[in-house]
């Protein structure tokens, strides 16, 4: 008789297909392990990004191709990049550490949204030299966010919205 623990842990959308040990409490806890290692790593990037932002955007602005006009562009630097940041490392680290899948939609969404922005930009306006490493960044950060999602413990979606 197949194990039951095993056929919960395929049919939850466990996507890679590979033969994985099941323990008795029913959570793969090797995968849960990488991802949750990978989302900490992101997660203080992220936020090391966003510190970087608030306390020095002078020297931030020198590695992004972004260039502030006067006090109102400081801000904005300080204020929406920071925001920006903080809070995708902030869920991404406290999503990890209180293995709650939910959290990790925030991030998730913020760097798909960013992905999407730079997609449109690329389409409209061409891209520069360089232009496809915060792509990348951002796409492995998505789906970092929605592997552990389908992983770490979860409300399905129409339970948070609806």
């Amino acid at each position: 008789m197949p194990n039951p623990l095993a056929q919960q842990a395929l049919l939850s959308g466990f996507p890679w297909g590979t033969e994985v040990k099941i323990v008795k409490t029913g959570k793969v806890t090797a995968m849960r392990l990488i991802l949750t290692a990978l989302l900490f790593l992101f997660g203080l990037f992220n936020l090391m990004l966003g510190i970087g932002f608030l306390i020095d955007p002078t020297s931030m602005q020198a590695n992004f191709p972004v260039t502030a006009s006067g006090p109102a562009g400081m801000a904005v630097l300080r204020a929406d990049l920071t925001a920006f940041f903080l809070v995708a490392g902030g869920c991404q680290l406290w999503g990890g550490w209180r293995r709650n899948g939910d959290l990790l939609l925030v991030p998730g969404l913020l760097m798909g949204i960013a992905f999407t922005g730079r997609l449109v930009s690329a389409a409209m306006d061409g891209t520069a030299p360089g232009f496809a490493v915060p792509m990348a960044i951002e796409a492995v950060q998505v789906a970092l966010a929605y592997a552990a999602w389908r992983l770490l413990p979860h409300h399905r979606i129409s339970e948070i919205v609806g």
